[in-house]
């Protein structure tokens, strides 16, 4: 038997504590699961100074119940209506759209003073775009934050692809008829499985990292040619097209660009080739403002395998796959086509988490409750706001490059201080004692002295080339030739001991006996501290 949790009393709009407050209102979407704060979120929140309010049931479809929020000091409110109408912040998933059960469209809630923040898409929804500019308020839009350093932590487009390039391998295993990984067994051999991933931002990466760690062989595609080391890093191998381009795919914002027709016809053809041969197709390919692009044509899906399997990521934006039915699982010619275009939401919990913690990196970045300003003179704020008191701010102004520094005016040339030239006697005076030491020893050193100098500099020699020529990679097998190393020295040292101990030749064994021990026992201690450096 399931018991239910206790559910806090909802408080009137009437009964908000007065200052800035932040309302979390439940999202309408048919099947959206997420939520714009969790408990942990809206601990940040009230740290930033909000209060927060949140609609009744807005965390279920994430599995955080109204006591849980009640828990950490949110106020729990009756309706959508008494939320919006008290709130000055309110923060959304999706958005506005018609309520049901107010009978309206959410956008009418927007209040002058209202600030709203939410994925907007303005590109595709120019007409909501003029319905809530009507209402006088200020919104920002959490698919138009810019793709830079200093914006990453709002970066809200990343962190739900990175959840949804995860669930696509996820979902293509579960419908995919075999195991990913390759097995040897009793009962016999099964290969593994072959994934292809086009498009290598976010979700392909993290699609590759899935996939890979399920087993299987992955291959990647991209315009892109920087992406090329971070697909390998992750061990799949980059399918690259030797085309001559003036310039790789690289667009604005870190997305790829239009390539030109005769670049898109060598590209269908690679993809042609290995629809043939893989068995997971997992697509991503978006321009961000344009319809997706057709990457996988319907004669491509009916050359698959049957059993094969295609996941669209781009589904909701027309699709990368001509078959593609948005939001539906069908099978075409025995190969299951995935156009699902709620990835994250399906896994609501986590995807809730992340977007709470971009939302609340937002709202610091727009003063807290203490300073609360949306400043359009900063370049991050201001291309995320896409409508401020009631007018339209978007698209945002482009951002001129800086003008390139001028170059220095020509100066007065500085005579430089002539060189000190070392008389010529001077510079051959250490060369010289070494000569002169050298036809010393040969002239009155024994030969036995002068055949051990000869072997202990050709072994001096040997060992600096073979320390200095070894890669930095392969440090450990480093310490296993100088562990040789010193093992030779140390049988020359015990060749050197005699039975009479005040003898040149046995105090000298003796030391290097000493000495290569030490520094056999150093060598092992140091690889055993490398290696326990790859130990969890």
């Amino acid at each position: 038997m399931t018991i239910a949790a206790p559910q806090a009393a909802p408080v009137s709009a009437e009964a908000v504590t007065p200052g800035l407050t932040v309302g979390i209102p439940k999202e309408i979407f048919a099947g959206e699961r997420r939520v714009a704060a969790t408990p942990d979120t809206a601990k940040k929140l009230q740290k930033l100074g909000f209060t927060v309010l949140v609609e009744t049931q807005a965390g279920a479809g994430a599995s955080f119940t109204d006591s849980a929020y009640e828990a950490v000091g949110c106020q729990i409110m009756p309706d959508a209506a008494s939320l919006w109408e008290a709130a000055n912040m309110v923060l959304k998933v999706r958005s506005p759209q018609h309520h049901p059960d107010l009978g309206r469209h959410e956008a009418t809630l927007i209040k002058p003073t209202t600030t709203l923040a939410s994925f907007i898409w303005p590109a595709q929804n120019p007409d909501l775009l003029a319905q809530m500019a009507e209402q006088g308020g200020t919104v920002l839009a959490m698919d138009s934050v810019p793709r830079i350093s200093r914006a990453q932590k709002l970066d809200a487009l990343s962190s739900m692809a990175n959840i949804g390039g995860y669930r696509a391998v996820i979902e293509a295993a579960h419908h995919f008829g075999r195991c990913f990984t390759g097995q040897i067994t009793a009962a016999g051999k099964m290969p593994p499985a072959k994934v292809m991933v086009i498009g290598v931002g976010v979700a392909g990466l993290a699609a590759i990292g899935a996939a890979k760690s399920l087993g299987a062989i992955v291959k990647a595609f991209d315009t892109r040619l920087v992406v090329k080391e971070q697909v390998q890093s992750l061990g799949a191998e980059f399918l690259e097209l030797h085309f001559d381009e003036t310039e790789d795919g690289s667009g604005a914002g870190g997305y790829a660009k239009v390539m030109s027709p005769a670049f898109i016809a060598a590209e269908m053809a690679l993809f042609a080739q290995q629809a043939k041969d893989v068995d997971i197709i997992i697509t991503t390919a978006l321009i961000p403002g344009k319809k997706a692009p057709l990457l996988i044509t319907q004669e491509m899906v009916e050359s698959m395998k049957p059993g094969s399997v295609v996941v669209d990521l781009a589904a909701e934006q027309g699709g990368n796959c001509e078959v593609t039915q948005p939001g539906e699982v069908i099978s075409h010619n025995g190969v299951t086509i995935i156009g699902l275009t709620d990835l994250p939401s399906r896994m609501a919990s986590q995807a809730s988490q992340l977007y709470g913690n971009n939302l609340v990196h937002l709202l610091s970045d727009l003063g807290g409750a203490a300073s609360f300003s949306v400043n359009m003179d900063d370049q991050v704020i201001r291309a995320t706001t896409v409508i401020h008191n009631g007018q339209v701010t978007w698209p945002p102004p482009q951002v001129e490059a800086p003008a390139p520094a001028p170059s220095p005016q020509p100066t007065a040339a500085v005579t430089a201080a002539a060189p000190v030239v070392k008389p010529w006697y001077g510079q051959l005076l250490w060369p010289g004692i070494l000569g002169l030491a050298c036809v010393a020893i040969g002239l009155w050193a024994p030969a036995s002295f002068i055949s051990h100098l000869t072997v202990f500099v050709l072994a001096s020699f040997l060992g600096w080339k073979v320390i200095w020529d070894v890669s930095p990679s392969l440090h450990t097998p480093l310490m296993s030739v100088t562990n040789a190393i010193s093992g030779i020295i140390i049988i020359g040292g015990m060749l050197q001991i005699s039975g009479d101990i005040t003898s040149p030749m046995t105090i000298l064994g003796a030391i290097a006996l000493f000495l290569g021990t030490v520094n056999i026992a150093g060598g092992f201690m140091v690889s055993q501290r490398m290696l326990n450096m790859f130990h969890k």
